[in-house]
């Protein structure tokens, strides 16, 4: 029987990107909501300061929680986005609309300093990584399992905002396997896939390019809908620890048709 998780559980920062950034920064009035583009703005094409980069939005999990430090800085010559997380949770979001089969490849760099003590996202009450980069997409909510459902209906009697229908976050781990699938303890419809582990790349920056399409069908055995939208955070706030990390530019890319290689699913 399916047993509905407490209230405080519904903004771990997977539950509160869902409900806050990923279906449209539904806080705003619909007139300021941000406009859904078909590519990624570049933070390289921002100065640095103390602004947002164009085309990214603020989200924060809850007015309960201390929000993480994102700011343009300089580095390497070009101009990326700096996380500064103390026992805080927050992010920035971009709005999108994609086809996920057309432009499968995600491509992006990131950079972190240190890992999180004590952080692990198979555990509820360790839920923290360094580094996010966060995928929704669209689909058919009268497919989902009753117990997802009522989970959703849940969080929107809770929250006032609907979820979106699947939820794709790639993240740094502690300890989990490389290219491992972590599944949320609250919802099937969050899955976390460890892009990278461990501390032999600390410090460097690390290119990363994922083929979401083909890993969304891995995470949820299904074909994906549409992309909504794409996130980065940093978030500490259940450990309480430190972290400080870097973000590159992303991009979505179409992938030659010669050249992709489907499964046998």
């Amino acid at each position: 029987m399916f047993t509905a998780p407490p209230l405080r559980h519904l903004l771990s920062p997977a539950i509160a990107l869902f409900i806050a950034a990923l279906q449209g920064c539904a806080t705003l009035p619909d007139e300021a909501l941000p406009v859904r583009l078909n590519y990624v703005s570049n933070f390289s094409a921002n100065r640095a300061g103390d602004g947002l980069p164009d085309g990214w939005q603020p989200w924060t999990l809850s007015r309960f929680k201390k929000p993480t430090e994102y700011r343009l800085v300089p580095e390497g010559g070009s101009t990326v986005v700096r996380a500064r997380a103390s026992s805080s949770a927050s992010g920035l979001v971009h709005m999108l609309d994609l086809d996920p089969e057309k432009y499968r490849m995600l491509q992006w760099r990131w950079k972190v300093e240190q890992l999180i003590p004590g952080a692990d996202n198979t555990r509820k009450n360790t839920e923290d990584s360094p580094v996010r980069v966060v995928i929704s997409f669209a689909g058919d909510m009268e497919k989902l399992p009753f117990d997802d459902r009522l989970f959703f209906d849940q969080v929107r009697a809770f929250t006032g905002q609907q979820l979106p229908y699947a939820t794709l976050m790639y993240i740094w781990e502690n300890r989990a396997a490389k290219d491992s699938v972590i599944a949320n303890p609250h919802t099937s419809r969050i899955k976390m896939v460890v892009a990278e582990s461990g501390r032999e790349k600390l410090g460097q920056w690390q290119s990363e390019s994922r083929d979401i399409y083909a890993d969304f069908k891995r995470a949820f055995g299904e074909e994906p809908g549409r992309i909504t939208a794409v996130a980065i955070m940093t978030d500490t706030d259940n450990t309480g620890e430190n972290a400080h990390a870097y973000y590159g530019d992303m991009v979505f890319k179409q992938i030659p048709r010669a050249r992709i290689v489907y499964g046998s699913d």
